[in-house]
């Protein structure tokens, strides 16, 4: 196996070990829709099901197409950083964020298949405002897509 693969297929298989230990112990120790306060005011442990995306976007129980959409968008994502990965000039940065990317995929796509929604439970808040509750795989896409915006502004 090419370093390259190597080192993107290690990060994402990281990361789905880290996400889902995290989901099962999420799932395992805070009861449904019960936050547990961490940080008074800024920071709470819940357990909440995201049948949708991003933000709750698609977020709705009386729909199931949302299922094949997102199963179809984490398997093209996957797929395209295998292209990518292949054809991509070495560099740690864009390969970083691709396992990233990768394991945080694979992560939600693996909830979505065996639960049909993705389990969250990091609640961040300051007063009534509160951040979409999220989880270790969406933590993995964002800093991939962080790591692979850098990769692209190192090249120039």
């Amino acid at each position: 196996m090419r370093p390259r693969f190597f080192a993107v297929y290690s990060i994402a298989a990281l990361v789905i070990a880290i996400d889902q230990w995290t989901k099962l112990w999420a799932a395992s120790n805070i009861p449904p829709f019960i936050g547990y306060n961490v940080i008074p005011g800024f920071f709470d442990l819940v357990n909440v099901r995201n049948r949708g995306a991003a933000f709750g976007f698609l977020n709705r129980s009386d729909i199931e197409w949302q299922f094949w959409l997102f199963f179809a968008a984490a398997l093209t994502a996957v797929i395209a950083i295998i292209l990518m990965t292949r054809s991509a000039k070495s560099n740690k940065y864009l390969f970083t964020g691709f396992g990233l990317i990768m394991g945080g995929a694979i992560g939600n796509l693996i909830d979505r298949i065996r639960i049909r929604a993705v389990i969250d439970f990091l609640d961040f808040y300051i007063g009534d405002y509160h951040w979409p509750a999220f989880n270790v795989a969406d933590i993995g896409i964002c800093l991939g897509a962080m790591f692979v915006c850098l990769a692209v502004y190192k090249q120039k």
